[in-house]
């Protein structure tokens, strides 16, 4: 079984906050631009429960 998790960050702040959540088992399954807001990134993670 999988959790989900979705975060929305600035483009200049993605790649730093995607590695934090790597080291704690989430892995990057989406990445889209967001568009309500008009700037920045929506980035879908996933991992194992339990992990």
């Amino acid at each position: 079984m999988y959790e989900y998790k979705v975060e929305v960050y600035k483009i200049k702040n993605a790649t730093e906050e995607m590695n934090r959540l790597a080291a704690e088992g989430w892995r990057v399954v989406a990445v889209s631009p967001n568009v309500a807001s008009g700037f920045g990134v929506v980035v879908t993670f996933e991992r194992k429960i339990g992990e």
